[in-house]
């Protein structure tokens, strides 16, 4: 038995679960809230014999590596290494490798570490630093949030951290992949990337130091500077301070967004603990996604300033599409978070909290603020503009409210809107129903249920009956599976399925079915392979057209020979 197996059948997924909510029995199913979003009906459901999770509410869904992958946004060789630890499942034993073989990750995580502590000595045991430290004080901010955020400082010399490290035999070229070192104007020269700057750690959700970024205190450019990217930073998929403040976030239900770490640290500073920064960059669906797990609502909070007010409009949709509650706090006299704090005061802002500005409400400001609504053509634009962003909400109810709100705003008929919207619903199958067709569904379910039925399946068809599936990487992991004689699991999907796959195959496996058999494998063959050949039929009409428009004969001529030829085994199919 495969390792992924033995510790899988050792463990409770009911038993881990049940650290993040609480859970009641519902005749063979376990049943409470969802510890991924705030609700208030039980909707997160446990199948114990199936070892799955499904949220109907959210629709998060998975097996338990996957629930202790999402939940403490652990890898899953660190999800597995850690559910075999708790139920006592040895592991094999790894080969004992010499640190300068150790994976490259590993080595940037243990030069990041000894960074921060470099960082943090100079902070409080060098002249620069105390100058650096009188100025974070300036800020308002305390001894206990500069420890409890290890904000450090940078010299202000060409090489000192990297003679740091050359004390510890590490490599300038290992500080370069790392984002620490810069090449210097001559072959084989190197900088420090921060010089006379307060550094902020960022973490991962675990606590790992992955990057920095640092504001000059010496009047440099740029004013704030980040880690590129590198092989443990990205920063479109990181919220900073997410670490610090996850919790809070989860009891407050709401997540406060900013932009940069200055503004988290007041915040944080001011008790205001449920806040995250997007690090300056606009936001991401990924960063959305992870402020997802922690709250259901969240409040965009940049710069009251029009680049700050544009940001925030460009963060709207990507809540809205999510499914997300998002509200806009518009910050008067162009400050930033952290300026009205230090000038207004923690309750002022506190008091602007109650005031925010629906998120539909912000956006459709943004787009009609100086535009000629008098001009019906003009006017056309916007409100079509507002109906492609509306049209991406999830849930139906909710898109049907704001459509009626928007049809206030805009003085715009409801009924219009809606006819809008239903022109263009034949493009939504995939929103509504899901990811896969019944077919793709269905022969999926059989496959993990029934592997013995697998030699029929494919025995019947060849690779290509699934290319442009959105199930195509699944059945290509089951089929190399099969071809080599391993038995395959939901759990060894992991890696090899795109994550917003994850949630839909485990909805697929918790939705109850009779038990497959050869007749129906083979119904969803016969139905893929229509839908394949339809596909391939939709192509090659395409490259008729631009070879007919190119006067492309011979093309035209092999191309059609094509089309007669697919068009045949469509027909021909039972």
């Amino acid at each position: 038995m495969e390792i992924i197996d033995q510790v899988r059948q050792a463990s409770s997924i009911v038993e881990v679960a049940s650290q993040y909510t609480t859970l009641k029995r519902r005749g063979r199913k376990w049943v409470g809230l969802c510890p991924f979003h705030t609700e208030k009906t039980p909707s997160f459901t446990i199948d114990e014999e199936k070892q799955l999770y499904h949220c109907f509410g959210c629709g998060v869904g998975g097996d338990i590596f996957s629930l202790l992958m999402e939940r403490e946004n652990l890898t899953f060789p660190e999800a597995l290494k850690s559910l075999a630890e708790r139920y006592h499942v040895p592991l094999p034993a790894q080969q004992r490798v010499r640190p300068e073989v150790l994976k490259l990750e590993e080595k940037l995580f243990k030069i990041n570490e000894l960074a921060l502590g470099y960082f943090r000595k100079n902070l409080v045991g060098t002249g620069e630093g105390k100058k650096a430290l009188e100025y974070l004080k300036k800020r308002g901010l305390s001894d206990e949030t500069i420890q409890t955020l290890k904000i450090g400082y940078a010299l202000n010399a060409w090489t000192a951290l990297i003679e740091f490290f050359k004390s510890k035999e590490v490599p300038v070229s290992l500080l370069e992949k790392g984002g620490l070192a810069l090449p210097g104007s001559r072959p084989g020269e190197y900088r420090d990337r921060f010089r006379g700057r307060v550094i902020f750690p960022i973490f991962s959700l675990t606590g790992r130091v992955v990057a920095f970024g640092g504001r000059t205190v010496v009047d440099a450019e740029p004013k704030y500077m980040n880690s590129p990217e590198t092989p443990l930073y990205s920063k479109g998929k990181l919220l900073y301070g997410l670490n610090f403040t996850k919790d809070a976030i989860r009891q407050e239900g709401t997540a406060i967004l900013v932009e940069g770490y200055t503004d988290l640290s007041s915040l944080y500073q001011a008790g205001i603990t449920n806040v995250v920064a997007s690090l300056g960059t606009a936001l991401t669906p990924w960063q959305v996604g992870q402020a997802m797990r922690f709250a259901s609502r969240l409040v965009v909070s940049y710069d009251g300033d029009s680049a700050g007010r544009t940001a925030a409009a460009r963060a709207v949709p990507l809540g809205l599409e999510k499914g997300l509650n998002i509200d806009v706090l518009v910050l008067p006299d162009d400050l930033d978070p952290d300026a009205y704090l230090r000038k207004h005061g923690r309750d002022r802002y506190l008091a602007l909290l109650k005031k925010t500005v629906p998120g539909l409400d912000f956006l459709i400001d943004s787009l009609t603020g100086g535009a000629r609504m008098s001009i019906p053509e003009e006017k056309g634009k916007i409100v079509r503009a507002v109906v492609r962003e509306i049209e991406k909400v999830p849930d139906a109810i909710a898109r049907s409210e704001y459509l009626r709100r928007a049809s206030a705003k805009l003085g715009v008929g409801e009924e219009l809107l809606r006819a809008i919207v239903e022109n263009k619903a034949p493009g939504r199958g995939a929103e509504e129903t899901g990811l896969f067709c019944p077919a793709e569904k269905r022969l999926f379910q059989i496959l993990m249920d029934a592997p013995a039925l697998a030699p029929y399946v494919f025995a019947e068809c060849g690779e290509e009956i699934f290319q442009g599936l959105q199930s195509e990487p699944i059945f290509q992991y089951i089929l190399e599976c099969f071809k080599n004689d391993h038995s395959w699991s939901f759990p060894g999907l992991q890696g090899k399925v795109p994550p917003a796959l994850m949630s839909q195959l485990a909805r697929a496996l918790f939705e109850k079915s009779s038990e497959g058999t050869v007749e129906e494998a083979q119904e969803c063959l016969r139905s893929l392979r229509k839908f394949h050949l339809q596909n391939r039929l939709k192509d090659i009409q395409q490259k008729i057209a631009r070879s007919e428009k190119k006067g492309e004969k011979e093309e035209l001529l092999a191309l059609l020979y094509q089309k007669q030829d697919v068009t045949k085994q469509i027909l021909a199919l039972p």
